[in-house]
């Protein structure tokens, strides 16, 4: 599991996905979030703008991201 710090909260789902890496742009994203690839807490998410706050865990594509704040 890898830690992300941020800066500010919420953040959507779509621009942690995007500036992490994890995919190549913010469509790429939406993409993978509307084709039920993203979990947020162990739960599939679909909400693109989904607001994730310190603590919440998202999971794509065999990797694992946890959300702190700086």
């Amino acid at each position: 599991m890898r830690d992300v710090l941020i800066n500010h909260e919420p953040v959507e789902l779509y621009k942690i996905l995007k500036f992490e890496g994890l995919v190549a742009s913010g469509g790429a994203a939406k993409s993978a979030i509307d084709g039920r690839e993203v979990t947020v807490n162990g739960t599939t998410e679909t909400r693109r703008r989904r607001k994730i706050l310190a603590g919440d865990t998202i999971s794509f594509n065999g990797e694992s991201l946890r959300v702190s704040l700086a």
